[in-house]
Formats: structure tokens, C-alpha cells, sequence
């Protein structure tokens, strides 16, 4: 006789069907257009503001679409190329290591919330795939995984400029994750909150976003996601002048495109945290969630207005995230890079000094409002 005791409830199903629909989503997203869109905007981009040309050669039937079509030959050439292991090295870290980079990037989209709730013909639609409430904190615990991935790579490499890119990756990443953690407590003590649904849904009126509130926070949180990042100013784990390509300097083919994926990748995920956290997420300024559903009922109807309020919030999100996104990777190409030691100052000697003295203000100036 079949056992039904182990199948899904009937009302967990819609549940897990919005589930599997949102992680898709936000999969095919992140992998099918922002890593390879980052891919030809890194190139283009510094070609203009180097006053070049860019890439612009590949062309199907003779139609480049400026060098639109170089996202296609750049995943050709990478899928054919040799992987080549170097003698000595460890294969199976070696292997292991891109992997190891690239899936915490996605992992932190797991609680980050593009959206609010709707009810859409009887049913609750929540915007995140999984509403944590301390979401900021499953944040930074994948983010510190990935350093795992670069340390690995670089150790497993058996290749001295390697190695040296992975120290310097590690001591980098710790310093910068202390500071990193204590610039958002200012915002948790703001929002009474760990959960990014609840601090992006405490951002409905335009003066309450975090940027109004922690402004300070917000210009520190920045460094350390750049440095966490590990691009300019910042790249000394991957300086080309001193460590050829720091601590993958020994991969090539898919491995390679992995690590320059996950670096795409954490570029959206700091401008998804940026926008949640500081730039009043899904929301519109100056007008509220009741406002537009209302207006947009008025014409199509309850469910068809929540609907299209649905996608409209989803809209400005991710607009809002391609602004930021754009930001990240202006500053990319017009800053120099900082010593290494400089590094290390400007993170333990300046911003965890400032973040410590802005939660103290934030404390001070939360006791004299209450």
C-alpha cells in the first residue's frame, strides 16, 4: 500500500511552485544577463573612458550591434579552451576553488528581497525566496564563504604569485569583513531589525531610507564592499603589476570565466544590498505602496492591479540596481590602486575606528529621540 505520509501538504504546493518560479528568476537573471552584460560593459566601458574603440569586431551577417555579439564569441572561446592544470598542483581543490566563489554570490540572493507582498488572486506573493529574519547575517555569512574559493585557488595553484594572492586575499577579506558588519549596525539599530524584508518594507516614505538615516554608514559600507570585492581600488589580491593575476593566475578556460563571474556577480549583489538597505529598495519616492495598488485597481481591477504593482516595484528594483551597478563599475576605471599597506590602514585604522563611532552616535542620537 502507497505511503502518502511524506507528501507535500496540498497548500504547500503553490508554495513551492512560487518558490522554484523565484529561484529561476533570480538565477537566470544573475547568470543569463547580468554576468554576461558586466562582461561586455567592463570592456566598452574602459575602452571609452580610455578613449579606444572597444571591443566591436564580432558580427553576425555583418551587424556588430557595438560589440554586443562579443558576449557570445567570449563564451565560445572560453567553453573550447584547454583547461590546463599546472604540474604539482592539488587537482581536485584546483577544481574545486571556482565553484567555491561563485555559489555564495548566489546563495546571498536567497533572503535579498526584490519586492513586497501581494495577494494575487487569494494568494500571499512574497518577494524573496526566503524570508530570514536575520537575512542580513546569512548575507555576510555567504560572502565570507567565497573567500574560501579564492584562497583555495591560490594555494592549490602551486605557483608562488598565486599564493601570494591568496594571503593577501584572506588578511584583505578579514580586515574589511569586521568593518563591513559594524557600518550596517547603525541600520539595524535604526530599523529594530536583521530581517532585509522588514528594513527594506521600513523605506515606504522617501526620508526614511537608510541613506537619511545612515548616511555615514552608507559611504563606509561602500569601501568595504568594494575592498570585499577585491577590484580597484582595491585588486591587490589580483594586482597585474606585481602578481601577474594574483591568486587565479593558474586557471584558464570555464575555471577562469568562473572567478571573472563571481566577481560580476558580487558587483550585483553589493548594488542589490545598497539599494535595500539605503535607497528604499522596491519603492517609489513619493508615493506610497496603498497609493499605486489603488490607482492601478481603479483601472484593471484588484488582482490584475496588484499584479502590475507587483511588476512595477520589481521594475524599480532592479533599475535602481542597474544605476548602482553602473556606479560600482564607473569607479572601476577612475581610481588608481592603493598599496597594500595603505589597504590596511584605511581599513583598521579608519573605517572600523568611524564605524565604531557611528553606532555610538546612532545610540546617542536613537536615546535622545525616544
Amino acid at each position: 500500500m502507497f505511503d502518502y505520509t511524506y507528501l507535500p501538504a496540498p497548500n504547500l504546493i503553490p508554495q513551492l511552485i512560487e518558490m522554484m518560479i523565484k529561484i529561476i528568476f533570480i538565477f537566470t537573471l544573475n547568470i543569463g544577463f547580468f554576468a554576461p552584460i558586466l562582461g561586455y560593459v567592463e570592456r566598452k566601458q574602459s575602452a571609452l573612458m580610455q578613449d579606444r574603440i572597444g571591443a566591436n569586431r564580432a558580427d553576425i551577417f555583418g551587424y556588430t550591434l557595438g560589440g554586443l555579439f562579443h558576449i557570445m564569441s567570449d563564451a565560445i572561446k572560453l567553453i573550447v579552451k584547454e583547461d590546463f592544470i599546472p604540474r604539482g598542483a592539488d587537482k581536485v581543490l584546483h577544481t574545486f576553488a571556482p565553484f567555491a566563489a561563485v555559489v555564495p554570490t548566489l546563495l546571498a540572493f536567497a533572503v535579498i528581497p526584490f519586492g513586497g507582498k501581494y495577494n494575487l488572486w487569494g494568494h500571499e506573493t512574497n518577494l524573496v525566496i526566503a524570508d530570514l529574519d536575520v537575512g542580513i547575517l546569512f548575507v555576510f555569512a555567504a560572502g565570507s564563504l567565497a573567500t574560501y574559493g579564492s584562497v583555495i585557488a591560490g594555494w592549490s595553484s602551486n605557483n608562488n604569485w598565486s599564493l601570494l594572492g591568496a594571503v593577501r586575499v584572506a588578511s584583505q577579506m578579514l580586515s574589511y569583513e569586521v568593518a563591513m558588519g559594524l557600518t550596517l549596525v547603525g541600520v539595524f539599530m535604526v530599523y529594530h531589525t536583521l530581517s532585509l524584508t522588514e528594513i527594506a518594507a521600513g523605506q515606504e516614505e522617501f526620508f526614511h531610507w537608510g541613506i537619511f538615516l545612515q548616511p555615514v554608514g552608507f559611504f563606509l559600507f561602500i569601501a568595504c564592499a568594494l575592498a570585499e570585492n577585491k577590484r580597484v581600488p582595491f585588486d591587490t589580491p589580483e594586482a597585474e603589476s606585481e602578481l601577474v593575476a594574483g591568486y587565479f593566475t593558474e586557471y584558464s578556460g570555464l575555471k577562469f570565466a568562473m572567478f571573472w563571474m563571481a566577481e560580476f556577480l558580487e558587483i550585483v549583489t553589493i548594488a542589490a544590498i545598497l539599494v535595500g538597505v539605503f535607497f528604499g529598495a522596491w519603492h517609489i519616492p513619493f508615493l506610497s505602496d496603498d497609493s499605486l495598488l489603488n490607482f492601478l485597481a481603479g483601472i484593471f481591477g484588484l488582482n490584475f492591479g496588484s499584479l502590475f504593482t507587483m511588476l512595477v516595484h520589481t521594475g524599480v528594483f532592479w533599475l535602481k540596481v542597474a544605476m548602482f551597478i553602473g556606479f560600482l563599475m564607473l569607479i572601476r576605471w577612475s581610481l588608481p590602486r592603493f598599496r597594500y599597506d595603505q589597504v590596511m590602514k584605511l581599513g583598521w585604522k579608519i573605517i572600523l575606528p568611524l564605524s565604531l563611532a557611528n553606532i555610538v552616535v546612532t545610540g546617542i542620537i536613537l536615546l535622545m529621540v525616544n
